[in-house]
């Protein structure tokens, strides 16, 4: 399945180049060509000097995270953020870069779902030691029906209730 993912890279490409001339063409038409290509010109020279900032930013914090002995799994995932919101900025386009300025401004959302993405394709230790201490949401739920296996009826006891022994671990998948 991941192949024929990979295969459709190119496809997408091409779509994706052709897509970017006719909006070219369409804010050239709507603004004037010389001010369609200055404004590219400036998305991209935004894009690169925010390139170099995110990537200084993001190599301090991870330094500083390691140097502290935290977790520096969300300065890097602040920083692949930043730094996917800033190379689509300098591709040329007016696409990629509207993709970039909507990266770059759901900074916190796409952080998030690299954590997300990385927690979920890595070990639960890998994860922790990326992203430290893992929080779990905890609900209420329906009361734990206890069977005898004896002729007794169950018992209905709360969930928080149950005496038992604990066992410390990890969750794996």
């Amino acid at each position: 399945m991941q192949r024929r993912g990979i295969a459709l890279v190119p496809v997408g490409l091409a779509v994706l180049a052709v897509a970017e001339v006719i909006v070219f063409l369409s804010v050239a038409h709507a603004i004037g060509g010389g001010w369609a290509l200055l404004l590219l010109a400036a998305f991209e020279i935004t894009g690169m000097l925010l390139l170099r900032r995110e990537g200084i930013k993001g190599w301090r914090a991870f330094r500083a995270a390691a140097a502290e002995g935290r977790p520096p799994g969300a300065q890097v995932a602040n920083s692949l953020a930043g730094l996917a919101g800033a190379l689509l900025l300098a591709i040329p386009g007016f696409i990629t870069s509207a993709a970039g300025l909507i990266l770059l401004i759901g900074r916190p959302v796409a952080r998030r779902a690299i954590e997300r993405f990385t927690e979920r394709h890595v070990g639960g230790a890998v994860a922790d030691d990326l992203f430290g201490p893992r929080r779990v949401r905890v609900r209420r739920g329906e009361p734990v029906v206890v069977a005898e296996h004896d002729d007794t009826p169950p018992v209905h006891t709360p969930a928080a209730a149950i005496e038992g022994e604990v066992i410390e671990g990890e969750v794996l998948r």
